[in-house]
């Protein structure tokens, strides 16, 4: 492992499952980290969900797991947690997200924990958090979506409410964890002690739709001007395509119409006229109803309909050129074939080919933080236990002998069943 990354030196180990948890804990490593990754003799439950390919972990799993080690340990067995006891001793960052009181049960809350390590981080991902009224609440992506306020804000306004594609209560509380973790580590700098983080993906997807809250309290004082739709109520209502920021945008269609033959354009109040000139000439820019923002934003529907009119005769490559030239922003709606073989998310090592060994050739997505003196290498997810050997003998120091009898005493095995 390289020591001239970002977090080099930093040891994490991650009991983390599914994706929030995952996702962060990847981006370390993509960073330098030294991830172990401790499952039970099962496996994170991904390895088997949505599989493509017959008795290989999917890409569920392969896609979020990338530059860890993988152990597995029997937390129910004594040996089992003897092992563990040496992992938290030695690690910088301890990452779970189980339900209520698992660990507890385990005897590894953070009172303990940080009894083992006084200087370790322990990280965890919540549905609602550990206290209030939901917190004994399951959660998952879409329900966090629909808690946090980005379903009702989603979707078009006479629509039912929508959930984005963006994984926004896992993936973004992973990223908000990230943070958290980073935080606490350099504060361990000053203090010398560890400390308790904790991220609720209820509220992580609250804080990724600040700008709804924005809104929401505007209400108060009258009606939303830059929304297409002019009906409210008391809440934050859906705005569709809109862009919901001070400037005009949405996606318009353009030829020959297929589902993702869009461009999203913002019609920034210096472009007007230049854009007006290109798709009308004199008489749009002289035209009373879009003179100046303020007519725009109560004339928009038309506005979107002669821009459309335009758009008719254009692919949105063509429209992208030519309102490039005129400095309006604007970006065609990119499926995940457009991506996976666009030339700039290649440039960017956004898309990368892997090879694993049960799978063969595949993809995963890049590191989207670019560091100029810490260059990211991604190698491929583990299989399971992969490194449970590796792990025992260069950071815990067992000898071959020690790890025969820890085996035979079922520290790494699936505890036998109940009758």
């Amino acid at each position: 492992m390289s020591s001239n990354k970002a977090l080099s030196g930093i040891r994490i180990l991650d009991m983390t499952h599914v994706q929030a948890g995952p996702t962060s804990s990847q981006l370390m490593g993509f960073l330098g980290a030294d991830v172990i990754k401790l499952e039970s003799p099962v496996g994170d439950a991904t390895r088997g969900q949505l599989r493509d390919i017959p008795d290989a972990d999917s890409l569920y799993f392969t896609m979020l797991n990338c530059n860890k080690r993988s152990i597995t340990v029997n937390l129910k067995n004594d040996k089992g947690k003897e092992i563990f006891t040496k992992l938290v001793k030695t690690c910088d960052v301890l990452m779970e997200n189980f339900g209520p009181g698992v660990l507890e049960r385990l005897g590894f809350d953070w009172e303990n924990v940080k009894k083992i390590n006084p200087r370790i981080v322990m990280a965890s991902i919540k549905g609602f958090g550990s206290e209030g009224p939901y917190a004994a609440f399951k959660a998952y992506e879409n329900v966090a979506q629909a808690m946090g306020g980005s379903m009702s804000t989603s979707g078009l306004f006479d629509g039912p409410p929508v959930v984005t594609g963006a994984q926004i209560g896992d993936s973004g509380t992973g990223v908000h964890l990230m943070a958290g973790i980073l935080a606490a580590l350099l504060q361990r700098e000053r203090t010398g002690r560890g400390q308790y983080v904790e991220c609720a993906m209820m509220d992580c997807v609250m804080n990724l739709t600040r700008v709804k809250w924005r809104d929401h309290q505007r209400l108060t004082r009258g009606p939303l001007p830059e929304y297409g739709c002019q009906e409210f109520e008391d809440f934050t209502p859906r705005a569709g395509n809109d862009s919901g920021g001070g400037q005009l945008g949405n996606a318009v269609q353009c030829k020959p119409g297929g589902s993702n033959d869009y461009l999203y354009i913002v019609v920034q109040e210096h472009v007007w006229k230049a854009l007006a000139n290109r798709i009308g000439g004199e008489d749009l820019i002289n035209d009373p109803r879009f003179e100046k923002i303020e007519n725009r934003r109560a004339n928009q529907s038309e506005m979107w309909d002669l821009l459309t009119d335009f758009a008719s005769n254009h692919t949105k490559r063509e429209l992208m050129e030519i309102l490039n030239e005129i400095d309006v922003p604007c970006g065609p709606v990119m499926s995940t074939t457009d991506l996976a073989n666009d030339d700039h998310v290649k440039l960017r090592e956004m898309y990368l080919e892997l090879d694993h060994p049960e799978r063969g050739k595949w993809y995963n997505l890049g590191c989207p933080i670019k560091l100029s003196d810490s260059p990211v290498e991604v190698t491929r997810s583990p299989l399971l236990g992969e490194h449970t050997d590796e792990i025992l003998s260069d950071v815990l120091g067992y000898e071959t002998n020690e790890i025969d009898n820890l085996k035979e005493a079922g520290a790494f095995s699936r505890p036998p069943r109940r009758k």
